[in-house]
């Protein structure tokens, strides 16, 4: 049987395959935690603080590697920061968190997969408003949701042809770093910021061991349609869990 003392191990998997494709991994922070903990604000709280963690390596990586362009990334960013903090200012019970999140990783995924069924990756620049729109809405359920946003971000990207998908996985690695960040300063205030520092630390660890490997292969190994494949694939199985595991007592 996993016990606790198995997170760091389970968490250094998850950190390494996530930051491969430019994510933190916060969903799966958050649905492993649910299992082991009681706590729901130390959950959350804790989620965000590892995807900064994972993250902050992952935008280091892609701005020496001059993927990052902040040029193309400030609209979503300045409308998403203040409605993330927002978002997590809301008080949600447990089981309805977990739906919303499950539901909205589920469509996430399809929309990606769809996306890569497409013969052809073509890129459409968007208007400033719709940036705007795009950023704001998704630091909205960041916020909500509890983790950075990027892989509602990402696939959402992918499907309407922003850009190919290392620059979309660069853009989600700072969108979550920015909209964790506001996330932890709306749960400060709201007065549900809770960690376990002796739990805490050995998380850390192990996030920034995996998040580093991850991101090094995300910008010198992989194959950008394998990265958008596995990355769909991830966050419909993640989704899924979360539905079938809160909503019908089911564990896969």
């Amino acid at each position: 049987m996993v016990t606790i003392e198995y997170l760091p191990i389970i968490f250094f998997i998850i950190a390494l395959f996530y930051s491969s494709v430019g994510f933190g991994g916060g969903s799966s922070y958050l649905a492993i935690m649910s299992l082991f903990l009681t706590d729901f604000y130390e959950i959350r709280s804790t989620a965000l603080i590892l995807n900064i963690c994972v993250v902050t390596i992952g935008t280091l990586i892609y701005i020496r590697n001059k993927v990052f362009d902040f040029k193309l990334f400030w609209p979503f960013l300045i409308s998403s920061i203040p409605l993330a903090y927002f978002g997590a200012q809301l008080r949600l019970s447990q089981q309805v968190f977990f739906l919303i999140l499950g539901a909205s990783l589920i469509l996430s995924g399809a929309a990606m997969m769809l996306r890569y069924i497409q013969a052809k990756l073509v890129s459409h620049e968007f208007t400033l408003l719709k940036k705007l729109g795009l950023g704001g809405s998704v630091g909205l359920l960041a916020g909500v949701s509890g983790i950075g946003g990027g892989i509602f971000l990402s696939p959402t990207l992918n499907l309407l042809n922003w850009a190919n998908p290392r620059t979309v996985a660069a853009l989600a690695s700072i969108f979550i770093l920015v909209n964790s960040i506001s996330g932890l300063i709306g749960l400060t205030v709201a007065g549900t910021f809770q960690l376990d520092p002796d739990l805490l630390w050995k998380l850390v660890l192990a996030v920034v061991l995996g998040g580093s490997i991850g991101s090094y292969l995300s910008n010198k190994k992989f194959n950008l349609r394998i990265l958008g494949g596995l990355t769909a694939v991830l966050v419909i199985y993640v989704g899924l869990r979360l539905v079938l595991m809160h909503g019908f007592g089911i564990t896969i």
